[in-house]
Order: structure tokens, then sequence, then C-alpha cells
């Protein structure tokens, strides 16, 4: 009995390549995406946290209206931003928020990401 030979298909695997790309672009576009997002999530927990940092070491000298200017001077103007500012006993804390960002800073979904630092009460001389 003679080996069969494969059928082969009048118009062989041409075009394979293609349409296997044009199935992967979205699978690749929406990791693109979530990456994005996990930076710009890591990117605000380090601006939040920075801003409270650097406000409360102003607040722990000057007060709590140099401790808000301190905060929204280290955050742009495109993240929504709140800042709470106080003393408690002998340190001064600082507590900033920014909304979750969504792709870019000031589109959110209103979930905080909240940085908060305390420093101790100096007197100026």
């Amino acid at each position: 009995m003679p080996a069969r030979r494969p059928v082969r298909c009048a118009r062989g695997d041409r075009g394979q390549v293609a349409l296997e790309f044009v199935g992967m672009v979205p699978l690749i576009l929406l990791l693109v995406a979530a990456v994005w997002e996990c930076v710009l999530i890591g990117y605000a927990f380090s601006l939040a946290g920075n801003a409270a940092d650097e406000a409360a070491r102003v607040g722990a000298v000057h007060g709590g209206g140099a401790c808000d200017a301190a905060a929204r001077r280290h955050v742009g103007g495109a993240w929504n931003l709140g800042v709470e500012c106080g003393e408690a006993g002998d340190v001064y804390k600082a507590t900033v928020k920014l909304n979750l960002p969504v792709f870019f800073p000031g589109l959110d979904i209103g979930i905080p990401i909240t940085g908060e630092a305390g420093s101790a009460k100096e007197e100026e001389d």
C-alpha cells in the first residue's frame, strides 16, 4: 500500500500571520492600557506621599496656610487635590488626598488615594 500524501489546500496558509496579528492587537492594547494604569496609580501614591511630607514639614514651622500651599505646590493642577493640615500634640500632620486617575490625571472615578505625613513642630525665632 503506497504512503498517503497530505492533502494540500488550494490557498495554503496565505494571510495567516495577518489574521493572527489582527486578533492579537486588541489584547496587546488592553495589556498596554492595564500597565499604564498601574504606573499612573503608583505615581499618584508617590505624589500624594511626597506632597504630604513637604506640607507637614512646612506646616510644622509656618502653620496651616503654608501647609496647604506647600502641598499644592508639589502637585500639578490637573490632579483633584484635597489637603488637611493640623496639629496632633507635638506633631504637625498633613493628609493629601488625590482621586484615583483613569488613563490621565483629571479623569477620575472618585476613589481617594491618601498620603499622610507628620513632622515635629518647630518654633520660628
